[in-house]
């Protein structure tokens, strides 16, 4: 146990190594010139660790966005560099890649840099386009009238989601005017001094619907005091382990996974009007069975953001029976959203950033 822990935390610092001494192999500069290129990436690495330190927050706000964005950004250029060096070694180690590609190489070197840069551009891009999802929810279940309900999870304001991009997302929800907006977690990204300094929370209080949602784990890793704090500014109906009746739909909001204590559903719901429509806020998509055993109408979750870039989208599919989208098991639907924000670098490679516009209404409707 005690050696795969050390191996864990050994990997990456052994993959940056892989990736720097490659780097310095491959580009065509002198050596004070490759080692300055190794030391910017190296002093990227180091910014995010100070930041995941709390550093950021003792920097001037501006500063601590361009910190943030820099040392975030820089995942997933570390993340294509080390893809494309693993490609290059083993075409090497088969004989279909010449040994001098690897060693002051311009045209490799210029091709893997514009290949990234192409990449991040276009991530960036789709990352601000927001996608409208529909969703028709039929239930025999009676209900008084059809019912619209923005789903939305993983929004991560912070300091890279700031006031401005925050205020745009407003205007996109205000126009649906829905009847309810439901919140699957993380709306805090882990700082929540920005969201303070820049007085989000009035924001939130110029929805045009009323806000209820569930935790997730990064109101815990900000803090979870701190977000509650902010949650009660922001006028947002928290549902911790609750439930809350909304005319004709009952919505329950689980506590996040990070509170091992937190209560089963089956115990949420004791007592509960089956004959409501019932709505389950649950920010982690594990243990799907539960909400069908429990007769949980629809399941609503986050966290995943599906990966946010190929190929973690590929792993991240691998690990939940449910990564992304609409999904059904026996009576009970679940649908796990890749998140309106995002964590990090702002980039959308092989995913999308949404937000869901539910309509529920009765069969006979």
């Amino acid at each position: 146990m005690k050696f795969g822990f050390i191996l864990f935390m050994l990997l990456p610092v052994l993959a940056h190594v892989y990736v720097l001494w490659h780097v310095h192999q491959v580009l065509p500069l002198p050596v004070w010139g490759k080692w300055t290129v190794v030391a910017l990436m190296t002093a990227a690495l180091a910014m995010m660790i100070a930041g995941i330190a709390g550093t950021f927050d003792r920097m001037p706000l501006e500063a601590a966005s361009v910190a943030y964005d820099v040392s975030t950004s820089w995942v997933i250029v570390f993340l294509y560099l080390l893809l494309a060096f693993v490609l290059l070694d083993l075409g090497r180690l088969v004989h279909l890649v010449p040994k001098g590609w690897l060693h002051d190489n311009a045209w490799v070197a210029g091709t893997i840099t514009t290949v990234i840069a192409g990449l991040l551009i276009y991530g960036n891009v789709h990352y601000h386009n927001k996608v409208r999802q529909p969703l028709q929810l039929a239930t025999h279940k009676q209900l008084s009238r059809p019912v619209k309900v923005l789903l939305l999870s993983d929004l991560h304001l912070g300091y890279h989601n700031r006031k401005a991009e925050w205020r745009r997302w407003v205007d996109i929800l205000n126009a649906e005017h829905a009847d309810l907006i439901l919140v699957a977690g993380d709306i805090i990204d882990g700082y929540v001094r920005p969201l303070h300094d820049e007085d989000m929370a009035a924001d939130f209080r110029q929805l045009n619907a009323p806000v209820v949602a569930c935790l997730g784990n990064h109101e815990y890793i900000t803090g979870i005091d701190r977000s509650l704090d902010f949650y009660r500014q922001a006028g947002i109906t928290l549902l911790r382990d609750s439930v809350l009746t909304v005319g004709d739909l009952l919505v329950v909001g689980r506590d996040d996974r990070s509170n091992r204590r937190r209560r089963p559903t089956r115990e949420l719901l004791e007592g509960a009007d089956r004959g409501k429509f019932i709505i389950l806020l649950d920010h982690q998509p594990y243990n799907l069975e539960e909400s069908q055993q429990c007769g949980v109408d629809l399941q609503f979750s986050g966290h995943t953001h599906e990966g946010q870039v190929w190929p973690i989208s590929l792993m991240v599919h691998a690990m939940y029976e449910d990564a992304w989208g609409f999904y059904q098991k026996g009576d009970t639907r679940y649908y796990v959203s890749s998140g309106m924000g995002i964590w990090g670098g702002k980039y959308r490679i092989g995913t999308r950033s949404e937000y869901v516009v539910a309509t529920i209404s009765s069969v006979n409707q």
